[in-house]
């Protein structure tokens, strides 16, 4: 069948929104009708380049090209044809796009850590069964799902069954950065009642990070961002104070905390610089926690920290994906906080846009005038 998507070229172009062309679902596929894909920013990764395999690593190593590319990884929408093998679904589903699948057999899934399902690695840079063609050329889609498209055809280990009556824009949401946010601050960084939290950048990830902290019971979280739309948003989704600069923040953090700065810092910038890491550090406290939540260039291979501050004070620097949550369960989980109106997800969606204005989309991201754009269908 032909759809109409969203299609990436090569890094530095525009997203080209025309016709490509899908096999017929194979035996574990879903073709998935999109009703909402969430602008995430690691679909400018893409764009930029942060996250394409260095040309001569590629020829290197005889990895295929990464374009062209259906772009988009938070998705959801209904389901209208299966494959003869697929379990668990059937047509007329709501689901949630997951851009970590899950198989459930591998060493990571069976030991509870889905979002380090083995078969993620192909999904982000290659697609190992072709699926989609554009112009005559195949086509590989982000993450193995493509949601900038009015249709994706999905393997099953990629899609989680939600509840009919919810808002599919905001299972989009839920699909990747309030999964992620939130997991950053309640899973991987452990936020308990009564912390000082701090979380630098509050965009589509660490907004949700907010909210998680908030949840928990934080004392004190602050939200650092240089946008002052931004920083607006976070006082009403839960953060007690805002500040412009980590430096800024300092002198507020000194103060919640009683000197001894914050139990949990969450670094969630839109591109992860090693040069990042120190400031974040710097207003961590002993034995404290500092979790990187973030895309950094493949290029980037230093970062600056003070390494005796990291030992003497017995400090904690993780990394996460998917904010450690297992989308399969924290996915359905959180959409019930929604239901029960204890996560705000309405409140994210600054603006709606059309499939043909992807590119106005991310030009009002990269500007810091949205939260959260959702393409609707």
């Amino acid at each position: 069948m032909k759809t109409r998507a969203a299609v990436l070229t090569g890094v530095g172009e525009k997203w080209v929104v025309d016709e490509v062309e899908m096999t017929d679902p194979g035996p574990f596929d879903m073709l998935v009708e999109m009703k909402a894909a969430g602008l995430c920013h690691s679909d400018e990764h893409m764009v930029t380049g942060d996250m394409v395999i260095p040309e001569e690593v590629r020829l290197q190593r005889g990895i295929p090209s990464q374009f062209p590319l259906v772009g988009g990884h938070e998705g959801a929408g209904v389901v209208i044809a299966v494959g003869s093998r697929v379990t668990g679904f059937e047509v007329g589903d709501h689901v949630a796009a997951s851009f970590v699948p899950a198989c459930g057999s591998c060493p990571m899934c069976v030991s509870g850590r889905q979002y380090l399902c083995d078969n993620n690695a192909s999904t982000l840079y290659k697609d190992e069964t072709p699926r989609v063609r554009y112009r005559g050329e195949q086509v590989n889609l982000y993450a193995g799902l493509g949601t900038f498209a009015e249709h994706a055809l999905v393997h099953m280990n990629s899609l989680v069954k939600v509840e009919r009556q919810l808002p599919l824009e905001v299972v989009a949401l839920v699909s990747c950065g309030v999964a992620t946010g939130w997991g950053s601050a309640v899973e991987r960084g452990g936020a308990r009642p009564g912390d000082v939290v701090a979380v630098i950048g509050v965009g589509g990830i660490g907004i949700n990070a907010v909210q998680g902290a908030a949840a928990v019971g934080a004392r004190a979280v602050i939200a650092i961002d240089p946008v002052p739309f931004k920083r607006e948003k976070a006082l009403e989704l839960g953060a007690t104070h805002a500040a412009a600069s980590v430096d800024e923040a300092r002198v507020i953090i000194e103060q919640v905390s009683r000197g001894r700065l914050c139990d949990l810092v969450i670094l969630a910038p839109s591109v992860l610089h090693g040069d990042l890491l120190g400031p974040a550090l710097s207003i961590t406290g002993k034995g404290a926690t500092c979790v990187a939540t973030a895309v950094a260039p493949m290029t980037q291979a230093t970062a600056s920290i003070s390494l005796s501050d990291l030992t003497l004070w017995n400090k904690e620097l993780k990394g996460t994906l998917y904010g450690s949550v297992n989308p399969r369960l924290a996915i359905p989980q959180l959409l019930a906080r929604y239901e029960a109106g204890t996560l705000k997800l309405d409140e994210l969606i600054t603006r709606r846009y059309a499939l043909e204005e992807i590119n106005t989309g991310y030009e009002d991201q990269r500007a810091g005038r949205i939260l959260r754009g959702v393409i609707t269908f």
